[in-house]
């Protein structure tokens, strides 16, 4: 089990269940999801049963927050072990944390009470849709309206990349409610409301069991009351979900995956024989294995580093963005060094390490490529920070806490 100063007995309990279930409830379903490429519905709806969407919404909800073990520590202990054994579900679980975040942050104490419960019961499975086809990351650049009709409001557009597209039951909305460049509001949308469809679902090269498609709305209407905070406070809702929850948790899948890398490498090295002798007493496969332990660990140390800031209320967007581009990027190096250890033999998919890097290669996009995480970063040594930092605008919700 990994080693670190910011984990308890509580996480390591934790950590043991969660790697239980994995393996003994995830790891035989990963062959059918490789071969079919469809959607692990049931296996995601099981997990949140356990209350590990949950982990960050306050115990007055059902969560875990104040718990025994709750928290964004545990959140990622939590990804990172199912992404241990499958990103795909690791990727699933944390698209339904990342969903809660616009709730605990900006839903009013009748927003909270009506959805976090179901939520902790793990009846509920809450995304968020933010980016559009033509805009992307841009956010300001979205097209998608919502026009305010009396007493409700009704959404016409289309929402692209939204984790848990064809098992979410509830999308927090992001959309155009005036002409001004910052006019944005957040709304949650029921999934089966009139005029909500979704795209098909389509494969790619990884995350293979996991739905990231298009939610599409065409004049669907929903009450006033299903605003998230105030009108115009879309923006926040995404830039801080993206900032609290996005990174850290797309930090943790890579931290999982990372992990198997170098687990399947090595006992790969060590299992495989020439001239008569093990591979792993090559210098050569050695070193390459030595800078895969060296990168997974530091990577381990950002994440965890970034993680117990934000349980404890101190300000660390910037300690987030760097685990997200830590941890991907050596996530990336390692997988191409596992790779190169396998030589042919990884080419094939009856080792792991071919999907490690086809997963990997899914985690750079999200929340800001590297590139973005380095001109963020840049804002930092330059002495130039833009604004409050979300960690300390939102400190008294983060986690859930259910307090103003």
């Amino acid at each position: 089990m990994p080693r670190s100063c910011f984990t308890t007995e509580s996480h390591g309990r934790l950590r043991a269940q969660v790697r239980e279930f994995a393996e003994a409830e995830v790891a035989p379903r990963v062959a059918h999801m490789e071969a079919t490429r469809g959607v692990e519905r049931d296996l995601v709806r099981a997990i949140a049963r356990r209350g590990w969407i949950a982990v960050t919404v306050g115990p007055e909800y059902g969560g875990m927050r104040r718990g025994q073990r709750g928290g964004h520590l545990a959140k990622t202990i939590i990804v990172e072990e199912l992404s241990r054994v499958s990103g795909a579900i690791g990727a699933a679980v944390q698209a339904s944390q990342l969903g809660v975040a616009k709730i605990v942050h900006f839903g009013s104490a009748e927003q909270r009470m009506r959805w976090l419960p179901p939520i902790a019961a793990g009846d509920v499975l809450p995304t968020i849709a933010v980016t559009e086809k033509e805009s992307g990351s841009h956010v300001l650049g979205m097209t998608g309206t919502a026009a305010r009709d009396g007493d409700e409001y009704v959404l016409t557009g289309t929402k692209v990349f939204v984790g848990n597209s064809h098992i979410g039951d509830l999308h927090g909305v992001v959309a155009r409610t005036g002409p001004g460049e910052q006019d944005l509001s957040a709304f949650l949308v029921e999934g089966d409301r009139p005029g909500v469809t979704l795209g098909p679902h389509t494969e790619a090269i990884g995350l293979r069991g996991f739905s990231f498609g298009e939610v599409r709305l065409e004049e669907c209407r929903v009450p006033a009351a299903n605003l998230l905070g105030r009108k115009g406070d879309g923006l926040a809702v995404a830039y801080s979900s993206s900032t609290l929850y996005g990174r850290p948790n797309l930090t943790a899948v890579a931290l999982g995956i990372h992990q198997a890398v170098v687990e399947q490498t090595a006992v790969y090295a060590k299992e495989t024989t020439r001239y008569g002798e093990s591979l792993s007493r090559l210098p050569t496969i050695r070193q390459a294995l030595g800078r895969m332990q060296s990168r997974l660990m530091t990577a381990r140390l950002a994440a965890y580093h970034a993680v117990h800031l934000l349980d404890t209320g101190a300000r660390c967007d910037y300690e987030l963005m760097n685990a997200k581009l830590i941890n991907t990027e050596m996530l990336l190096d390692s997988a191409r060094d596992g790779m190169e250890v396998h030589a042919a033999c990884g080419l094939f998919a009856d080792r792991p390490i071919e999907r490690y890097l086809r997963d990997a290669y899914h985690l750079y996009a999200p929340a800001g490529t590297s590139d973005v995480q380095r001109l963020r970063l840049s804002e930092l040594a330059l002495g130039q920070p833009k604004g409050r930092e979300w960690s300390e605008q939102l400190a008294d919700r983060i986690g859930g806490s259910g307090t103003r």
